[in-house]
């Protein structure tokens, strides 16, 4: 609050009071000069106080758009959301850090030493600072960090880096850049997208760009999303979901024209943006067998998000 006026004013008086300048009131209630100085004086005081506590307020907050930092080419967007927009820049984020590719059954390799992981390498750290700059709505307080570094611009200690976890930020950048504007739900929780999806399967919400299909009956294809549970939630299935928050992760679909297996990527694999190979049924490319059994003895892939788009790309 900008005093202006009001602190004029006290201004004012307070020359006033000092000067004597109030005339000598009389009367029933025999007001002297000098109370009426010092009751004015006092009225005064509170109101200097009350005036200085209102420009101490914090401004309000500012409520920005959640597209606030987006780029035009995908706020407006220039085009809309394809299979192959979101193929291609998953491709490049996946050639950026190298083009890695891990096949190997999950907590096999031994992890890289603190200041060899991809993520905090330079050049790499910020990108990943962009994947949570642009991927988060703006405002979230997770859009300040980077591959590295917490909100206040701290260096993160390494062996915490799971409090950073960026994977879901990465699905959410690559289809912020696609162009899927406000169809999206993005999220620094892959849990958030897979309820969703299942609950347009469900048609208990509408208006978003994935549903969620059972990976025994659909065939992922490029620009689709697998998704599994990890830790406590590695054994829910399709049919307990939506259920509510949980640890997961999810991989973009990239390729799918190898019978008997599926391409795909995920960010924050081996602390980088990393490349799979996903056995699927050789005849129909589905996860699962006709029993439900997921042939993938590595990962339980328990749903594919179906991305709402044109058709596949071949």
């Amino acid at each position: 609050m900008r005093p202006g006026p009001i602190m004029d004013r006290l201004q004012n008086i307070g020359r006033l009071l000092r000067a004597g300048g109030f005339p000598i009131m009389a009367g029933p209630a025999g007001i002297t000069r000098r109370r009426m100085r010092a009751t004015l004086g006092r009225v005064v005081a509170l109101a200097f106080v009350a005036v200085l506590g209102a420009c101490a307020q914090p401004p309000a907050a500012v409520r920005l758009a959640p597209d606030a930092d987006v780029p035009p080419f995908a706020r407006v967007p220039y085009a809309p959301i394809s299979r192959a927009a979101v193929v291609a820049i998953a491709l490049r984020e996946w050639r950026l850090f190298g083009s890695p590719v891990d096949d190997d059954p999950p907590d096999t390799r031994p992890p890289p030493l603190p200041d060899q992981k991809p993520e905090r390498e330079e050049g790499l750290w910020q990108r990943v600072g962009e994947y949570w700059w642009l991927g988060m709505n703006a405002g979230s307080p997770e859009a300040a960090w980077t591959g590295e570094h917490d909100a206040q611009g701290n260096i993160f200690p390494a062996n915490v880096d799971g409090d950073y976890a960026w994977s879901a930020a990465f699905v959410s950048y690559v289809m912020r850049m696609a162009g899927a504007v406000g169809g999206f739900p993005y999220s620094a929780s892959h849990s958030t997208y897979i309820n969703i999806a299942k609950q347009m399967a469900l048609h208990q919400t509408s208006g978003w760009i994935i549903t969620a299909e059972r990976p025994d009956t659909y065939a992922p294809v490029p620009g689709d999303l697998i998704c599994l549970g990890r830790g406590s939630a590695r054994s829910l299935t399709y049919d307990d979901l939506p259920a509510g928050a949980f640890p997961g992760h999810c991989d973009i679909v990239v390729d799918a024209q190898t019978p008997g297996m599926i391409s795909v990527i995920g960010g924050n694999v081996d602390d980088a943006v990393t490349m799979k190979h996903v056995p699927v049924t050789a005849a129909d490319g589905k996860l699962a067998g006709p029993d439900g059994t997921v042939l993938d003895t590595r990962y339980s892939w328990m749903v594919v998000l179906r991305l709402l788009a044109p058709a596949p790309i071949s």
